[in-house]
């Protein structure tokens, strides 16, 4: 049996968390701040739970520098349930951003009378001619969220800006150049992910087209940062909504946050009523992944999992002590094991293959594929991971859908356990092929 000490696990996620974390949490469970009850026997609207859930919020504002007009939200679904709420919420605020509009067009001043179906004429054909949702798609998840926007609007109400396929031989590991990507004219949104953790493919920062103006306008863009959170500074400001999964960088499985600009919640946008969206032929959300209702209820509309709320605040309390600049800091370290993975790779061209284009290359999960043994890449890659294994080193086996070798160099592996990993993939390399 192996002794936590002596694995470096480099699993895509869950992630390895901090030792530390994982023990306090271990005294929590069975009886929290001697209480006589776990943790996760409290109510989720206890004021123990109010104000973990509040300095969990505190201290992920601290750290990433969040402005005070966004709101943070504690959801439940994971990324795969924010591929549908996205589209539920900024549809909506599409509708009543058109609605405003087109009242304005026919002279009418909000509150007063007018015939509904006047507006509603109107409406439905706007969304028929103008309602579009744009996406970029450079891997897998990606491509997931788009294929789930068709599901719940119809493909012909989304755009996808860019496929990275079509540019790197029907697979994904490339980001299309910005000068070829065909944007919306007022897309309710722009999608990408920033990290795809799958395909190795990461943004190297933020899109040029995509900048607000001088005037601070532009299209409201949305980011998946599931896998790249909390590892380099972000420029928020540049983002309508940003949403992650905890279990690679901030904590345990089972909570997902959103990063949400206050212009786009009420009292600033109102939300459309079931009744009109029904009329306009747009589905209706559940209302567990409305955003409105879960910002009104801070966070806890729902049963949500405050020991996961719990162990997401010890990783923040923990990097911020660490960390006295905060996710600057952070992204030093995260830049440096990055650095010492790829620079062994690069070192052994006749042992590996890194799959996706240096422009595009993530930090965070370092995709690549074993040649060393005449043999193949199969008998490569199963040597490979035997001789890791018995390092030590674990988790490095790629997704099932591609294949291959994944290093996830998330914050919770140490700069000592990077060097661990090149030493092994130097002394592979150097090896009988």
């Amino acid at each position: 049996m192996s002794n936590r000490a002596d694995i470096t696990y480099f699993g895509a996620g869950p992630a390895l968390l901090p030792t530390s974390v994982l023990e306090n949490a271990a005294e929590a469970l069975v009886n929290f701040n001697s209480t006589g009850l776990g943790l996760a026997e409290h109510s989720h609207r206890s004021e123990i739970a109010t104000k973990i859930l509040n300095d969990a919020k505190a201290d992920l504002a601290t750290f990433l520098d969040i402005p005070d007009d966004y709101e943070i939200l504690f959801m439940q679904g994971g990324g795969s349930g924010e591929f549908s709420a996205t589209v539920y919420n900024l549809v909506g605020v599409w509708v009543e951003r058109r609605k405003k509009n087109i009242l304005k067009d026919l002279g009418i001043k909000e509150g007063q009378n007018i015939p509904e179906d006047v507006i509603l004429k109107e409406l439905e054909k706007a969304v028929q001619e103008e309602l579009r949702i744009d996406y970029l798609v450079t891997g897998s998840w990606s491509l997931k969220a788009s294929q789930e926007a068709a599901r719940l609007m119809g493909a012909e109400y989304v755009n996808v800006v860019a496929d990275a396929r079509q540019v790197n031989g029907g697979k994904f590991g490339k980001i299309p150049e910005e000068s070829t990507w065909k944007l919306s004219k007022n897309p309710a949104m722009v999608y990408y992910c920033d990290n795809e953790t799958v395909d190795g493919v990461e943004f190297p920062s933020f899109p040029e087209v995509l900048k607000p103006d001088a005037n601070g306008e532009g299209p409201l863009v949305v980011a998946d940062m599931s896998s790249n959170i909390l590892s380099r500074r972000i420029p928020i400001k540049n983002f309508s909504v940003i949403f992650f999964g905890a279990q690679k960088n901030l904590g345990s499985t089972g909570i997902t946050v959103v990063v949400i600009k206050k212009n786009l919640l009420p009292p600033a946008v109102a939300t459309p009523p079931p009744t009109l969206l029904r009329k306009l032929g747009l589905p209706i959300g559940p209302i567990v992944l409305s955003y409105e209702t879960i910002a009104k209820n801070n966070s806890l509309y729902n049963t949500l999992s405050i020991f996961d709320v719990y162990i997401a605040g010890q990783v923040l309390r923990n990097s911020l002590a660490k960390f006295p600049g905060k996710v600057d800091d952070q992204e030093k370290i995260a830049n440096e094991k990055a650095k010492l993975i790829y620079g062994a790779l690069e070192r052994f061209p006749e042992s590996y293959k890194i799959v996706p284009d240096k422009t595009a290359r993530s930090r965070m999960n370092i995709c690549f594929r074993v040649t060393h043994l005449a043999s193949g890449i199969d008998d490569s890659e199963k040597s490979f991971l035997k001789g890791a294994t018995e390092q030590g080193l674990t988790g490095l086996k790629g997704h099932r859908s591609v294949g291959g070798i994944r290093a996830s160099n998330y914050n919770s592996i140490s700069l000592e356990g990077a060097e661990k990993l090149t030493a092994y993939i130097e002394s592979f390399a150097k090896g009988p092929r």
